[in-house]
This record gives C-alpha cells, structure tokens and sequence, in this order.
C-alpha cells in the first residue's frame, strides 16, 4: 500500500529515472553513431556558467536516491565530486539509485516526514522537516536537473522527444 508522501516523492522519482537512464543510452549511441567522443554529450551545458550533463545527471541521482538517504541519516549537501565524462558511471549511478528507490517502503518515508534534515553547504545551511525536504526541495531539484539533461541533449541535436523524459505514467486501467 502506498502513502501519499511516498507516491508523491519515490513514486515520481521512479517514474523519471528510468527515462535519466535512457537519455544517458541514447546520448551513447548519439555519440557512437556521429563518432563523437562521450565528452561531447557529458560536457555539453545550455550556457556556460550551468552544469554540464554529466553533473545534471549527478543531482538526479542525488535529488532522489540521495534524498531519501537524507531522511535517514538527517543530512545532506551538495555533491562537489567532479562528473564522470563516460557514460557507464552515469547509468551505473542511476541504477543504483532505482534499486535504492524500489526497497523505499511507504511507511519509511511516512516516518520521516516530521524528522529533521539538514542540508549543509559551503555559504551555511538549511534546516528542513523531512517531508518539507521532499516537495520543497528535493522534488523541485530532481525535476529541474532532470529536465536539464533533457534540455542538454536536445540542444545538442539527439534526437529524443517529451516521451522520452515521461516515462511510465500512472493511467487508470
């Protein structure tokens, strides 16, 4: 059984990395089939002073799995870790962070709501309830870092489409 919170949060972020994980295929084979080298896609920004697609990547794995993590240790910051410029460490950490994200049980993410998190950075800090971390930051990031990659790799002519970021929607059967 399923709680709110938990649809709204790992139920999202179980909807759209699997999509991360196929833009970082698709880029790949962009890539192969041009002969470009993964640095090409990996290092590609919408603007110079924005993230390249590789750190894009980095926060949708950190913006999700990350953040349940969060919750259960209370902590947090940003990842200052310098991007990989291949894509297996990309699709190998958006992999791992499915696999965290599906042993996620509601009433993990149900107990949290009200627990402290902390996000510390190098300018200071913020101070969260567990549940306010989730949609009020976390949720906001993800999507934004995860439309970001979409956006990378689109202004670099791979051709993918909004079906592409969707994934598997929630239809009434």
């Amino acid at each position: 059984m399923s709680s709110p919170l938990h649809a709204a949060t790992v139920g999202v972020f179980l909807q759209i990395l699997p999509s991360v994980g196929r833009l970082i295929d698709k880029a790949e084979a962009h890539c192969r089939e041009h002969g470009l080298p993964p640095e090409a896609l990996t290092d590609a920004k919408l603007a110079p002073d924005m993230w390249n697609f590789g750190k894009q990547i980095q926060y949708c794995v950190l913006s999700s799995a990350g953040a349940i993590e969060a919750l259960r240790s209370g902590r947090t910051g940003p990842d200052t870790s310098t991007p990989p410029t291949d894509f297996a460490p990309l699709r190998e950490a958006v992999s791992k962070a499915i696999t965290i994200l599906k042993a996620v049980e509601p009433g993990e993410v149900d107990a949290a709501a009200d627990r402290d998190v902390v996000f510390d950075f190098s300018a200071g800090r913020m101070e969260y309830r567990g549940e306010d971390f989730l949609l009020s930051f976390s949720l906001p990031n993800f999507f934004f870092h995860a439309t970001t990659a979409y956006a990378v790799l689109r202004s670099q002519g791979v051709v993918i489409g909004k079906r592409d970021f969707l994934g598997a929607v929630r239809v009434k059967r």
